[in-house]
């Protein structure tokens, strides 16, 4: 069964999760500072190797209308990096509403500052979960593959 990591990207936190294509489950994993992006870079690389995993999967922010903003040329940045210096299979992910549905799951349940902790790797699940449920690397575009705009 492929496993794959999904990965969250933030300013500040990097949110990871982890799952396979065989069962759709995914899994919060952890949060990776954001900076400094080798540290960041070299800590998503291990765990990939601890989870065995065969490919990475980048939320990519767009904008409500599709379009990529900012947010989503970062994310897309960033997933072509992790191709390079990884060799796995990196696919980005639409995740707009990740974040939300992080902050429901966790309503009620942690301190502000545990939620806050928490929340990338539940957004990283959220959206690894729904892309495992949606078909996988099939009906997800890689970092270099063209927009249809």
């Amino acid at each position: 069964m492929p496993r794959w990591l999904g990965i969250d990207p933030g300013e500040k936190r990097i949110g990871v999760a982890v799952g396979g294509t065989g069962v759709r489950i995914a899994s919060p994993v952890g949060v990776v500072p954001a900076q400094p992006r080798r540290a960041a870079i070299d800590r998503i690389r291990a765990y990939a190797g601890e989870y065995g995993a065969t490919g990475l999967v980048v939320g990519w922010p767009l904008n409500m209308d599709g379009t990529e903003g900012p947010q989503a040329r970062q994310a897309r940045a960033l997933a072509a990096e992790l191709a390079g210096q990884t060799g796995l299979d990196v696919r980005l992910w639409d995740e707009r509403l990740s974040s939300f549905a992080a902050d429901q799951a966790l309503a009620g349940l942690l301190t502000r500052d545990k939620r806050k902790a928490r929340q990338d790797a539940v957004a990283a699940a959220a959206m690894l979960q729904e892309f495992l449920s949606s078909g996988g690397p099939e009906t997800a575009p890689g970092p270099g593959d063209p927009r249809d705009e």
